[in-house]
C-alpha cells in the first residue's frame, strides 16, 4: 500500500545535542544577543483575542450543519487553535510574564487552554522542557516516536494515517514511557477545562464543543499549520536534527518555525527570534531549512527515506522522576537550577555581619572555630561549665594583699 520506507531504525548518534554548543559560540561572538532575552509583554492580549475569536465562532456554529462545523473547524478553528497551542508553548518557557512570575505564566496557559477543548497546558510544560534539555535522549525526550510507530507506519499510506494519529501518540507516549506525579496545577487545569466545556455546551450546544475539539485535533495532523510538528525535528537531511521554517505561517504561530533559533535561545520570545538570525547569520544560513509546511507533509508521506524512524536518537542515562525532586509545577528542581536564568550559585540569601577572624587558638581538632561550635552546638552554652560547691570565701579589704589576693593565699 504505497512505497516502503527504507529506514528500519532510528538514526543513533553518540554526540551531544547541537544547541548548547552553538549557543555558547554565538554568545561569545555576539554578546549583544542578550538584549533579546525577556518576555512578550503583549502575550496576554494575544491570548484574550484568540479566545474571543473562538467564542464568536462557537456562537455561529450552533446553527450550522455538522458538515459545516467540521469544515469550519479545519479551515478557521484549526488555525486559531494551532496559534493558541504555539502561545502555550511560549508560555511554557515563562515568556509571557518572565521567569520571576512562574505562577502567572501557568495561569495564563490554563486560561488559553480552554479553547482547545481538552486540558494539557500544564502537562505539556512538564515534558517539553525535558525535550529541550535532553533532545533525542531515549526514554526522556517524549517528542520522539516509539519503536512501534516506526515499525507499523512504514508505507506511504500508513504514514498518511500516522499524521492523523499524531495527537493520540503525543498524548500516550508520556503516560506509558515516562509517567510523572500529577500536580495540583494539572488538576486545576482539568477542572477549569471541564467547567469551560460545560459552559460552552450550556450556552452554545454540543456542536460548539465539537467544533473546538475538532479544531485542535484536525490541525494537529494533515493540516498546513500542523506541518510544524514534522518539520521541526524529523531528519530530512542526514546529520541534522533540528530545522527552521522561514515562511508566512510564522506570523500565526509566534515564529515557532524559527526552531533552531528557539532551541539555541529558549529564553528569547518568538517575536524576537528573527533578530537572532539577523544578528548571527553565519550560524544559520548554512543550515538546511523548510519554506513550506505543506511540502513538509507531502515529502514525509511520499519520500521513502522519511518516516517515524527518521529521528536522531541518543542513548543516555535515564533520569528518574523522584517526587522529592519535583517542585509545585511538576518540574525537577535540578532542571530548573540548570535552565532558569534567575537561578544559580548566586541565588542564595546572604547577610552582612561582623567578620569572625580565624585564630589558630580558636580552631578545634576538626577545623571548626570554637565560637561557631559554642553558638551552634545544642550541648554547649553558658551552662556548659564544671562547677564545685565549697566554702564561700568573703572578700574583706583587710584580707587583701598588695596584689589583690587574699592574705590567706
Amino acid at each position: 500500500m504505497g512505497g516502503q520506507v527504507s529506514r528500519t531504525d532510528f538514526e543513533w548518534v553518540y554526540t551531544e545535542e547541537p544547541h548548547a554548543t552553538r549557543r555558547r559560540q554565538i554568545m561569545a561572538k555576539h554578546p549583544e544577543i542578550k538584549e533579546l532575552f525577556g518576555h512578550d509583554s503583549y502575550m496576554v492580549y494575544k491570548v484574550v483575542f484568540m479566545i474571543a475569536l473562538q467564542l464568536i465562532a462557537c456562537y455561529f456554529v450552533q446553527y450550522a450543519s455538522w458538515s459545516n462545523v467540521i469544515i469550519l473547524a479545519y479551515c478557521f478553528g484549526g488555525v486559531i487553535n494551532t496559534s493558541m497551542a504555539a502561545a502555550i508553548h511560549e508560555i511554557s518557557h515563562n515568556l509571557a510574564f518572565g521567569h520571576s512570575r512562574p505562577l502567572q505564566n501557568r495561569i495564563l496557559s490554563i486560561v488559553g487552554n480552554v479553547i482547545l477543548g481538552l486540558p494539557g497546558s500544564i502537562t505539556y510544560k512538564k515534558y517539553h522542557l525535558e525535550h529541550h534539555k535532553y533532545q533525542g535522549n531515549e526514554g526522556i525526550d517524549m517528542d520522539l516516536p516509539l519503536e512501534i510507530e516506526g515499525a507499523l507506519f512504514h508505507t506511504t499510506f500508513t504514514k498518511f494515517i500516522w499524521l492523523f494519529l499524531q495527537p493520540l501518540f503525543y498524548t500516550l507516549r508520556p503516560l506509558f514511557m515516562r509517567p510523572k506525579p500529577v500536580t495540583r496545577l494539572e488538576i486545576i487545569n482539568a477542572a477549569v477545562q471541564l467547567a469551560f466545556d460545560v459552559i460552552i455546551c450550556y450556552f452554545f450546544g454540543g456542536k460548539a464543543l465539537a467544533y473546538l475539539i475538532s479544531s485542535t485535533l484536525l490541525a494537529s495532523g494533515v493540516h498546513p499549520m500542523g506541518g510544524h510538528f514534522v518539520a521541526e525535528h524529523y531528519m530530512f537531511k542526514k546529520g541534522y536534527e533540528t530545522y527552521s521554517y522561514y515562511g508566512p505561517l510564522n506570523a500565526l504561530t509566534f515564529n515557532v518555525g524559527y526552531h533552531n533559533e528557539h532551541h539555541d535561545f529558549p529564553n528569547i520570545p518568538g517575536c524576537r527570534l528573527p533578530k537572532v538570525r539577523e544578528i548571527a547569520p553565519e550560524f544559520y544560513e548554512s543550515l538546511p531549512h523548510h519554506t513550506s509546511w505543506i511540502r513538509v507533509l507531502y515529502d514525509f508521506v511520499t519520500d521513502p527515506d522519511i518516516g517515524p524512524y527518521a529521528r536522531v536518537k541518543r542513548r543516555g542515562k535515564l533520569i528518574p522522576i523522584n517526587p522529592a525532586e519535583v517542585d509545585g509545577e511538576g518540574d525537577t528542581v535540578l532542571y530548573d537550577f540548570v535552565t532558569d536564568p534567575d537561578i544559580g550559585p548566586y541565588a542564595r540569601v546572604k547577610r552582612r555581619g561582623k567578620l569572625i577572624p580565624i585564630n589558630p587558638a580558636e580552631v578545634d581538632g576538626e577545623g571548626d572555630t570554637v565560637l561557631y561550635d559554642f553558638v551552634t552546638d545544642p550541648d554547649i552554652g553558658p551552662y556548659a561549665r564544671v562547677k564545685r560547691r565549697g566554702k564561700l570565701i568573703p572578700i574583706n579589704p583587710a584580707e587583701l594583699d598588695g596584689d589583690g589576693d587574699t592574705k590567706a593565699d
